[in-house]
């Protein structure tokens, strides 16, 4: 067997060996088993939160397990393939098996990125709220099409994106807006993005073409379930209500159903305006709230399990982060991992994956260290 296909085999194993490691694998089968065993017993939708939070783990376990098996079974079927297609000489079947085992292999490093998917609330669903930083209507811009790269990410992930909030900018874009991502490590994917992110460009809006630099914020923080215990005393908290912004049919600024909810020790405040009544945005306001409390206790905790000469790593709000550079020439940079691209459209596409896989491995290596 050639060298070439003796490499992609191996890095598949090393692969499957982390993966069924990360799982513990003895202790996963036999949590699937009762996760089968539970999910047959009739009584099971009596109670449909505790249901659905059964089901979902069954079929990310399941799934999990049975990408094992794949990569296991499907290597050996083609290299076993290539084999004897060498030696028939059939050439095109060869290069035909020898793609599919590359795409087995990146299906592989996959599974094996999602092993750092493993903190605390790193599966749960998430907020991705996005500010415009100063500079008027080129940030406001910039803010806009942030949102729009997160949405675009989103879909191609096969996630769920709910528009939760927008403040509609000046002449354009927008001041600031929240989206809900909901899917299997929303937030574990999501996570390093918080931060600065800086745009230069030939400005649209100048009249003269010179070239601005636009800046515009980005938080994520994870969704909390009833597993996760956040206390908020409501007498620390001000509740405004004002009429909803942007697109939303006769409904729209007509009632004052958008909520502001502001927690005033921590300054922390959140808004949401999508639902047509404010008695349903402000139960949403509140969850928002709870999210928002969590993910900055996960901040003081990762905080406090850092040295001070770690905090290259930190990805805490007013960092920048990343560079988006379309004049003079075309390049997107992290500043973190100096992972690049020339790319620049892909990535404003959603094309974001290679940038969240080095801040995910640098951060875990850095936490390692």
């Amino acid at each position: 067997m050639r060298a070439e296909i003796e490499a992609l085999a191996a890095d598949i194993r090393k692969s499957q060996a982390l993966l069924k490691r990360h799982l513990n694998w003895d202790e996963a089968l036999r949590r699937l088993d009762e996760l089968n065993a539970a999910s047959e017993d009739p009584n099971l939708w009596n109670d449909g939160d505790k249901a659905q939070k059964l089901m979902r783990e069954r079929t990310q376990l399941d799934t999990q397990i049975s990408t094992c098996r794949r990569l296991e079974t499907e290597m050996a079927d083609l290299i076993e393939l290539i084999e004897m297609a060498e030696a028939e000489g059939d050439s095109d079947v060869a290069a035909d098996a020898e793609a599919q085992l590359r795409a087995l292999k990146a299906l592989a490093a996959q599974m094996e990125l999602e092993t750092l998917l493993s903190g605390e609330a790193d599966s749960n669903d998430c907020y991705v709220e996005i500010n415009a930083g100063a500079g008027g209507t080129e940030s406001q811009d910039w803010a806009q099409m942030l949102l729009r790269m997160y949405m675009r990410w989103a879909e191609k992930k096969g996630f769920k994106v709910e528009y939760l909030e927008e403040s509609a900018g000046e002449a354009a874009g927008i001041k600031s807006g929240t989206i809900r991502v909901s899917g299997h490590n929303a937030y574990g994917w999501l996570k390093t993005e918080a931060g600065v992110h800086r745009l230069v460009r030939i400005s649209p809006y100048d009249s003269q073409a010179r070239r601005h630099t636009s800046f515009s914020s980005v938080w994520v923080y994870p969704e909390v379930d009833d597993t996760i215990d956040i206390q908020i005393n409501e007498g620390d908290c001000r509740i405004d209500t004002y009429r909803a912004s942007g697109a939303g049919g006769q409904h729209i600024n007509k009632t004052d159903s958008a909520v502001r909810i502001t927690h005033i020790p921590t300054g922390i405040a959140v808004a949401c305006q999508t639902e047509r009544s404010q008695h349903q945005n402000r139960a949403r306001a509140w969850d928002m709230l709870r999210s928002r409390m969590y993910e900055a206790e996960l901040q003081k905790r990762e905080a406090a399990a850092q040295a001070l000469e770690d905090t290259k790593t930190d990805i805490g709000w007013g960092h920048q982060i990343r560079s988006y550079v379309l004049q003079p020439y075309q390049m997107v940079k992290d500043l973190r991992t100096n992972v690049e691209t020339s790319d620049s459209q892909g990535v404003l596409d959603g094309d974001l994956d290679q940038f969240m896989a080095a801040s995910l491995a640098a951060r875990i290596k850095g936490h390692e260290e």
